[in-house]
């Protein structure tokens, strides 16, 4: 026999081992990238501004020995009393008006925070029992870059309540959504 050459049986052993070898080893798949591609991006807005128009004005009111309301509606519809207490016609009540602008075409929404209670100086106060807004609180700001909204009240007027100018401030916000 001739010692070089390889006896078939080891050969064959030989050759199913390369194979298994090569059989084994996992095949590297090809990168495939997501259809469409993939996209990032992001909203710029311009920062919101907010201004005061107009203040609240609850009118001149007259009280009596029975406690009373004022109402003053956002929607500019008339102010009106009810309960123990009159307004002057001279010096009507009238809402609250503000002015925003922003980004256009986008949403936003105001809030008006309650002040609980207006005083006048000296000790004596009234209650305010609501902020009322003319609609929605959700705005969308128009193509000239504007929004507007007003903002009405509920006072409580005690019975003999003493006479002065009653005020106090409140917040008003507006948010992009």
């Amino acid at each position: 026999m001739n010692k070089d050459r390889m006896p078939v049986k080891k050969l064959l052993t030989l050759i199913a081992a390369s194979a298994s070898v090569f059989l084994s080893t996992p095949a590297m798949a090809a990168p495939v990238g997501a259809t469409p591609e993939a996209q990032a991006r992001g909203l710029i807005l311009i920062p919101l501004t907010l201004s005061k128009l107009e203040d609240l004005y609850f009118g001149t009111i007259i009280p009596s020995n029975l406690s009373g309301v004022v109402t003053v509606p956002a929607d500019g519809t008339a102010p009106f009393a009810s309960g123990g207490v009159t307004l002057v016609s001279s010096d009507p009540a009238f809402r609250a008006r503000f002015a925003g602008a922003g980004s256009a075409g986008q949403q936003v929404i105001v809030t008006a925070t309650n002040p609980v209670s207006l005083a006048n100086g000296l000790g004596d106060t009234v209650t305010v029992l609501a902020l009322t807004l003319d609609g929605a609180p959700v705005r969308t700001i128009d193509p000239t870059r504007a929004f507007f909204f007003n903002v009405g009240g509920v006072l409580l007027v005690n019975a003999n309540q003493p006479e002065g100018v009653y005020e106090a401030e409140f917040d008003v916000t507006a948010s992009y959504l």
